[in-house]
């Protein structure tokens, strides 16, 4: 019904997101720096559309602009991954909710290994999931490894950005995937915090190489909405769009 006009998912549009792939021959005029200018623009004018609710604040004053943009919003982030001269640009606004009452950091110690993380991970999905405080069925983001900044960004794209079904390519970490997962369906909630199994929609979790003294773990959860668009540009300037990551 809200696609075709007739009522609204939900009203939070929540926080101005673009990740940004580029291939290593994409040239864009003017430079690179343009792509901040194009996403403020964006977003100004999709919430003065009323596309996008203004929900972005001043964090000590609470002061509200009035277009969701300000110091860091929205954020653009730009990753060079590709051999051609394309460029994707992914906007997937973060859920208030889901990153107000969805989001979770622990250093823990190596010695706590698997066993560890999956308690955290179950502990942080029933606390989310509770009285449907992230709006569940959840897609769970699961960083693992890293710095604390790394590890959340993990997380992150990970609820934000990967399919739901896919599994990750590592066997040991799709198998972790999947036994969380099963897991997370045996805590007896169920969509918006009512009794049943499907708490989330999926778990991804992502992994990158740490300190050996070190085991940081994050959860970010993505609400039910889950809004993402993507616009493909190929060097000729052609675009076109979908909603479907590749």
């Amino acid at each position: 019904m809200s696609e075709k006009g007739k009522g609204l998912v939900c009203a939070d549009t929540g926080y101005p997101l673009f990740f940004i792939h580029a291939g290593r021959k994409t040239q864009i005029e003017d430079g690179f720096n343009t792509l901040w200018d194009s996403a403020r623009e964006a977003v100004a004018l999709a919430t003065e559309k009323c596309f996008l609710r203004p929900t972005m604040v001043d964090p000590l004053n609470r002061k509200n602009p009035g277009d969701n943009i300000g110091p860091g919003m929205p954020k653009v982030e730009l990753i060079f991954d590709r051999e051609d001269d394309s460029l994707e640009i992914v906007a997937a606004p973060k859920g208030g909710g889901s990153e107000i009452f969805g989001t979770f950091y622990r250093m823990m110690f190596p010695a706590d290994g698997k066993a560890g993380i999956k308690k955290f991970v179950i502990e942080c999905i029933k606390d989310a999931c509770y009285a449907g405080k992230v709006c569940p069925p959840a897609i769970i983001g699961v960083g693992i490894g890293g710095t604390a900044d790394l590890c959340m960004t993990l997380a992150k794209k990970a609820a934000l950005l990967r399919p739901v079904g896919s599994s990750h390519p590592d066997p040991e970490v799709a198998e972790l995937e999947k036994e969380l997962y099963q897991a997370a369906r045996q805590l007896g909630i169920g969509p918006m915090g009512s009794r049943g199994i499907n708490a989330v929609l999926a778990i991804n979790l992502d992994t990158a190489v740490t300190h050996t003294a070190a085991l940081p773990v994050a959860v970010n959860a993505q609400c039910l909405v889950g809004r993402r668009w993507i616009a493909r540009i190929d060097g000729s300037g052609n675009i076109t769009y979908s909603g479907e990551i590749k």
